[in-house]
């Protein structure tokens, strides 16, 4: 199940995985789960304050982030700079997960925010990419806990 929000400053995703919270949020928070399903290679210094750094070999890409909120195994939160801008420049979108133990396993709640700080043109391309890439990078998350269960 999944639900999809679209609004110019955010980006929301709802969906349910058929696993438990301690599981979606270890594949959330650990070098081993993000390198997993989220790019080709993941380092994460897990406090706020601290840094994660994601790479995605196949699209020759990379994004260095912020952590903003560590609340184990509920909520996780980065920021990191607006594709198509430089990594140190703002304005920074906050992504956010929300997880939820529900009976068919985990309730993550993704919301991005914050791309109404950029030029109308770069935050609706912005917007438009991140959006694709979220719902790719959702259903790699999926199919990453399934292969591992």
């Amino acid at each position: 199940m999944r639900e999809v929000t679209m609004r110019a400053d955010t980006i929301e995703r709802v969906v349910v995985l058929r696993h438990p919270v301690e599981r979606v949020w270890a594949a959330l928070t650990t070098v081993e789960g993000l390198s997993g399903w989220f790019g080709s290679v993941a380092e994460i210094d897990l406090r706020p304050g601290g840094r994660a750094y994601f790479r995605w070999d196949d699209l020759d890409d990379e994004s260095t982030a912020t952590i903003t909120v560590v609340d184990p195994p509920h909520r996780f939160a980065f920021s990191w700079a607006m594709e198509g801008l430089p990594p140190d420049s703002a304005p920074r979108t906050l992504v956010e997960f929300v997880l939820e133990p529900v009976t068919e396993g985990t309730r993550l709640r993704l919301v991005e925010s914050g791309f109404a700080q950029a030029a109308l043109d770069l935050a609706r391309s912005a917007h438009q990419a991140n959006s694709q890439g979220w719902d790719a990078e959702l259903a790699d998350l999926g199919a990453y806990l399934d292969a591992v269960a």
